[in-house]
């Protein structure tokens, strides 16, 4: 599945690169006609498509700040970003990504200086805020099962 400005940009990279002497003009109007064609047929839904990337997202453990970059980068309008990220759970990530990387609760090994500021640091990077990763630092491994049977809330 493509955003209608990926689409657009590979239609006009084929161009440029199968049609030698293709105008600037042509190219737009063939990117322009095939994102319509695509529209027309059912085949592009930038508002789906940021769904499903929000959902995936969220179930892989990543933050709705770094979901809402991954869209903006694709080219989804920011309306429809703001949109599809506006319900995630960004707690439930939190637990999904301790317990990928078997921090927090899910940890294995003894606490020591040096974890604790690799784990906080890891949910820094995720895009999660310092609260966040403070209270999945802080659960229970019970309290991390519940949230995680909870399944998110998108």
């Amino acid at each position: 599945m493509h955003t209608e400005k990926q689409l657009h940009d590979a239609i006009a990279r084929k161009a440029r690169e199968k049609f030698e002497g293709i105008s600037p003009e042509h190219v737009q109007a063939l990117a322009d006609y095939a994102v319509r064609f695509a529209h027309e047929n059912g085949a592009l839904d930038d508002t789906a498509f940021a769904e499903m990337t929000t959902r995936s997202g969220m179930r892989g453990g990543r933050s709705r700040r770094a979901i809402a970059q991954k869209l903006s980068q694709k080219g989804i309008a920011a309306e429809t970003v703001a949109t599809a990220v506006a319900a995630t759970d960004d707690l439930y990530a939190a637990v999904v990504l301790a317990r990928k990387r078997a921090f927090g609760p899910f940890r294995k090994v003894d606490l020591d200086e040096r974890r604790k500021v690799k784990e906080m640091s890891a949910f820094a990077r995720g895009g999660f805020a310092f609260e966040i990763g403070r209270q999945v630092f802080a659960m229970s491994r019970e309290d991390a099962e519940e949230v995680l049977a909870s399944g998110g809330s998108v």
